[in-house]
């Protein structure tokens, strides 16, 4: 897929062609000239990694949208929270439930049609999939946070390396709304509330990482969240 390229190893790569040139300017300008070309480096590091190509040129085969639920103030549950009570739970707020829209929006331009969405058990994470409006909503509890419970990661990332292993390269777009922990667990990548990683069914379970989105909430735009 064209235009889509991030990671933290091109990033490496980028620090490292800087940092090991050799000159013979004297130190105090060569060090001068390594800061600007660090942080231009940097910079067009960083901007590799997000989605740089529009939706039409995105193949919808074996795609598959690992996505972060949407903006939900707060951080973790409540104390004793109950994982069919929503009462219980930190849930979306309006901003939240808009960035979900917005981002059904442009997964629906993507796939060209229905996709398979799957979410967590959270309240957060199944109204984030609901109102994508991609697909019919299946619980997949293999996408639940392990903030709390963190003696259960290995074995929950596991199972869902186990269940991307069993997707199609050829299938329908599938969604998957999850929880920061297990995005970065399964991909490396720290995800804002509401960011995509977007990923390649290949039959095993560590799909090829083809890039990243974030749709903002609103048309002002929100700051990237560390919430989960």
């Amino acid at each position: 897929m064209a235009g889509l390229a991030f990671g933290p190893r091109d990033q490496y790569r980028c620090r490292r062609s800087i940092t090991n040139r050799r000159d013979p300017m004297p130190k105090v300008v060569r060090r001068r000239a390594l800061a600007a070309a660090l942080a231009v480096s940097l910079i067009a590091c960083s901007t590799s990694r997000s989605w740089a190509t529009t939706p039409d040129t995105v193949d919808p085969k074996g795609l598959i949208v690992l996505m972060r639920h949407a903006e939900a103030p707060g951080v973790g549950d409540p104390p004793h929270f109950q994982l069919h009570d929503c009462a219980t739970q930190r849930n979306l707020d309006a901003n939240g439930r808009e960035q979900a829209r917005r981002t059904g929006d442009l997964l629906r331009k993507v796939a060209g049609r229905p996709a398979v969405v799957y979410s967590s058990q959270w309240c957060r994470c199944l109204e984030t999939a609901r109102l994508l409006e991609a697909g019919p909503v299946q619980e997949l509890p293999v996408l639940n946070s392990f903030f709390d419970r963190r003696d259960e990661q290995a074995a929950q990332i596991a199972s869902l390396r186990r269940f991307l292993a069993g997707l199609p390269a050829d299938g329908a777009p599938v969604v998957l709304v999850t929880h920061q922990v297990v995005v970065t667990a399964l991909t490396g990548v720290f995800p804002a509330s509401g960011e995509a990683v977007l990923l390649r069914a290949n039959g095993t379970g560590e799909p090829a990482i083809e890039g990243r989105k974030k749709v903002e909430g609103s048309k002002s735009g929100m700051e990237p969240s560390t919430r989960r």
